[in-house]
C-alpha cells in the first residue's frame, strides 16, 4: 500500500477513534473473531463519550465538505441508522459552524462591490443557515424585499480536491487487489463526484440551474422555487427571495399546522418522476436543510426546492432504459428487463437470461405493492448488488446522482408518510410517459426525425435481419456453460484472496491501535 493511502487511512482511524466511533460498530456483523476481539480492547481503552450521534457529526465535520455531505445523506436515513443518529447529524444540514460574522460580511462587500451594496438597505451578520459548502445570511433590498445571501466558504476548493485525491488514491488500490470492486467502479465514482462538488462552488452555475428549475415548474402544483436576483450573481454569491416556511424535516411543527402528509408525500413523488422523465433536468442534494414546505393551505401542501447547486439529467439512452425497466417492473415483467439489460449492454451479453430473470423476480416480487413502511431498501439493495456481483453488471456511473436522490426521496418519504404506496403514485406516471414516449404518435415522430438516416442504412436491411447475431450468443452462452467449472475455481481462488486481504485488515487494524496509543 502506498504511503499516502496508508496515511490517509490511518488519518480515518484516528478521528474514527478520537471521537470513539468504534463503539458504533456492531461487534456481530465482523465474521473475523481477531478483528471482534481487536475492537473489544479498544472499546475498554478508549469508552465511550456522551451523545455518540453528536460525535458522529461532530467528526465528519472535522474532515470538512466531502464528509459533511456524506452525513447529510446519512440524516435521512432512520431507517437504517437510527433516530438518534439522525438526529445528530441533522444539524450537517445547515448548522456547521460558520465563519466569523467580520469574514462573511467582507466576503459578501468584496464580491456586490459599491454598486451592488449600494441595492441594499441591510445585511445580516449572523448568518441563517450555514453548511458544507456556503452559507446564507438574511438581507433586505433598498426597495423593501426581504432576501437571502448565499456566500461560499472561502479556500473550499482546496479543501475538496484534496480531500476527494486521497479518496481516489485509496479506490483505486482497493480496485486493483478486490476484482469484485471493478464491478462498483469507485474510482471512476470519486471522479464523478469530484466535478459535482466542483461545479456546486459555481454559483453562476447555480444561478441558471434555479432560473431553470423554477421555469420548469411555474404555476405548478407540486413545486415552487424562489425568485432569483441574477443581477446580483457573482462566481462565489448570489440572492434570492427569502422563504418563510417551515424544513421537510419539522415534521411536528408540519403535523400542527395540520398538514396532510399523504398528499405532501404523493406529490414528492409526482415531482421526483416529472424532474426526471419530463423534464431531465432533477434536484440531486434534496436533504431537509434543502426542501421546505409551502403550508399554507395544508390540505394541499407543496414542496419548496432551495440550494439547486447539484442537479442531474440523463442521456436520451439511459432516460428511455430507466422508463423501460420501470414500466417493466410494473408489469412484473422480469425478461422484459433482463432484454433491456442486455440491449443496453448493463450486463455482458453472454448472460444466463433466464437465470439472471429468476433472480430479479426472487428480489423484486417480495416487495411488489407494499407500502413502503414494509420495504426494507437496505436488504433490498444487499441482495441487488449480490446478484449484479453474480451476473458480472457493473456500476453506472452516471446513475449515481439519480441513486442518491432517490436515496433522499425514500428517506423523507418514509418520515412523512410511512404507508406511502409508491407504485399507486408511479405506476399511472409511467403509463402516461410510455403513452407519450413509447406510443404509435411517438414513433410516427421518431421515424420522421430519423428518414434522411434510415434511407442512408436501407441497403443495410438484409445485414440487420440476419440471425447472425442470435446464433453468435447462443455460441457464446455454450461457451460459458462449459466454462462454470473454470469460474467456480476462480471463486475459490477469490475466497482464498479475500481470507488474506482480512489478515491485511487484522493487521492494519493493529498498527492503527499502536499509532493512537503512541
Amino acid at each position: 500500500m502506498p504511503w499516502s493511502t496508508l496515511r490517509y487511512l490511518l488519518s480515518l482511524a484516528s478521528v474514527m477513534l478520537r471521537y470513539r466511533l468504534h463503539h458504533l460498530i456492531v461487534a456481530e456483523h465482523i465474521p473475523n473473531a481477531a478483528v471482534r476481539g481487536l475492537l473489544g480492547l479498544l472499546r475498554f481503552a478508549l469508552p465511550a463519550r456522551e451523545n455518540l450521534p453528536n460525535q458522529l457529526a461532530e467528526a465528519l465535520a472535522s474532515r470538512g465538505p466531502v464528509y459533511i455531505k456524506l452525513g447529510q445523506l446519512l440524516s435521512t436515513r432512520p431507517d437504517l441508522l437510527g433516530a438518534s443518529i439522525c438526529r445528530g447529524l441533522a444539524k450537517l444540514q445547515d448548522q456547521v459552524d460558520p465563519l466569523p460574522d467580520d469574514t462573511a460580511l467582507t466576503l459578501m462587500h468584496s464580491a456586490l462591490g459599491q454598486s451592488g451594496l449600494a441595492e441594499f438597505a441591510h445585511i445580516d451578520a449572523q448568518p441563517i443557515a450555514s453548511a458544507s459548502i456556503a452559507q446564507v445570511h438574511g438581507a433586505k433590498l433598498s426597495g423593501g424585499q426581504a432576501v437571502v445571501i448565499k456566500v461560499v466558504r472561502p479556500n473550499i476548493e482546496q479543501q475538496i480536491r484534496r480531500e476527494m485525491q486521497a479518496l481516489k488514491a485509496l479506490a483505486g488500490w482497493l480496485e486493483q487487489r478486490l476484482p469484485l470492486l471493478k464491478q462498483l467502479r469507485p474510482t471512476q465514482i470519486v471522479e464523478d463526484q469530484l466535478a459535482v462538488m466542483l461545479a456546486e462552488l459555481n454559483m453562476y452555475m447555480e444561478a441558471r440551474n434555479q432560473i431553470q428549475l423554477r421555469r420548469n415548474f411555474a404555476d405548478s402544483p407540486l413545486l415552487f422555487v424562489p425568485r432569483l436576483y441574477p443581477q446580483f450573481t457573482r462566481d462565489n454569491l448570489l440572492v434570492m427571495d427569502r422563504i418563510e416556511a417551515p424544513s421537510i424535516g419539522e415534521i411536528e411543527r408540519l403535523s400542527e399546522a395540520g398538514v396532510d402528509f399523504k398528499v405532501l408525500a404523493h406529490k414528492g413523488v409526482e415531482t421526483f418522476f416529472t424532474q426526471v422523465f419530463d423534464n431531465n433536468f432533477f434536484h440531486a442534494d434534496m436533504h431537509p436543510g434543502n426542501v421546505f414546505v409551502d403550508i399554507s393551505e395544508p390540505s394541499d401542501p407543496k414542496w419548496i426546492a432551495l440550494d439547486c447547486a447539484i442537479m442531474g439529467s440523463l442521456s436520451e439512452s439511459d432516460q428511455t432504459y430507466l422508463a423501460q425497466n420501470l414500466i417493466a417492473f410494473f408489469a412484473r415483467d422480469y425478461r422484459q428487463i433482463v432484454n433491456l439489460h442486455l440491449r443496453s449492454g448493463w450486463i455482458p451479453a453472454t448472460t444466463d437470461a433466464a437465470a439472471f430473470e429468476q433472480v430479479i423476480r426472487n428480489v423484486c416480487e417480495p416487495i411488489f405493492a407494499k407500502p413502503l413502511s414494509e420495504i426494507h431498501f437496505a436488504a433490498f439493495m444487499t441482495e441487488l448488488l449480490d446478484a449484479a456481483r453474480t451476473f458480472g453488471m457493473q456500476v453506472q456511473p452516471q446513475l449515481v446522482l439519480l441513486q442518491k436522490t432517490l436515496l433522499y426521496i425514500e428517506g423523507l418519504g418514509r418520515q412523512l408518510y410511512p404507508d406511502l404506496d409508491l407504485w399507486e403514485t408511479a405506476e399511472p406516471f409511467m403509463q402516461r410517459w410510455a403513452v407519450k414516449h413509447l406510443g404509435a404518435v411517438a414513433v410516427i415522430g421518431k421515424l420522421l426525425e430519423n428518414t434522411p438516416k434510415l434511407l442512408g442504412e436501407l441497403h443495410r436491411l438484409p445485414e440487420l435481419l440476419d440471425d447472425t447475431q442470435t446464433i453468435e450468443l447462443r455460441k457464446q452462452l455454450a461457451k460459458q456453460k462449459d466454462g462454470l467449472d473454470t469460474l467456480q475455481q476462480q471463486l475459490q481462488k477469490t475466497r482464498r484472496h479475500n481470507k488474506r486481504q482480512g489478515l491485511l485488515g487484522l493487521l492494519i487494524l493493529g498498527s492503527i491501535a499502536f499509532w493512537v496509543w503512541g
